[in-house]
């Protein structure tokens, strides 16, 4: 067994430990799913859907002590979206939220995700801003109200959180729009 605690990544490398973290996140996100779908709130949900959501700091963590990678920029973001998006599309599927909102976030997502590979392609990187984790823990949380058995009840909280949360992911992608405006006509000029 290799001692990898100490080991730098450059950034190239792919086979590092903090993408082995966001792989796993990715692979327990169906388990997280059936559960919601299956079990509904109860406290195994809930607990899988914690490490699912608390394993996103801890690869991030992992990754900044070790070196951060094309790979990992490229795998975690994704990771996010396909947990969330999944998640919400399995609670409004069994009645817990609204479509529209989680319709608006996933479309934001979806447009951002393509407005950040043009943007990657004109040589472009749009960086992650502060405001985008506030979005990411506000969605989570959204996710956490609905399988978490105490508040499973409480659809008003629910509701709040949700649009919220909608209404934070829509203005981070203003705020991404416009930097990767600003950037790509900073280069053109």
């Amino acid at each position: 067994m290799t001692d990898t605690a100490g080991q730098t990544f450059g950034p190239s490398a792919l086979a590092t430990p903090a993408n082995a973290i966001t792989i796993a996140r990715l692979l327990c996100t169906p388990f997280f799913v059936a559960l919601i779908v299956v079990q509904g709130a109860t406290w195994l949900t809930a607990a899988v859907g914690a490490v699912v959501a608390f394993s996103d700091g801890i690869d991030g963590y992992v990754a900044r002590r070790q070196g951060t990678t094309r790979s990992g920029a490229f795998l975690d973001p994704l990771a996010d979206k396909v947990v969330v998006l999944s998640s919400l599309f399995a609670l409004a599927a069994e009645g817990h939220l609204p479509w529209i909102p989680i319709l608006l976030i996933a479309a934001r997502e979806v447009y951002m995700s393509v407005y950040r590979s043009f943007a990657g392609r004109q040589g472009v990187s749009i960086p992650a801003r502060n405001s985008a984790k506030l979005k990411t823990l506000v969605q989570d949380f959204s996710i956490a109200f609905c399988v978490l058995p105490p508040t499973a009840h409480l659809h008003g909280l629910q509701l709040a959180t949700i649009w919220l949360a909608c209404a934070l992911t829509l203005f981070t992608g203003a705020q991404y729009y416009f930097d990767g405006r600003r950037a790509l006509h900073g280069r053109a000029a």
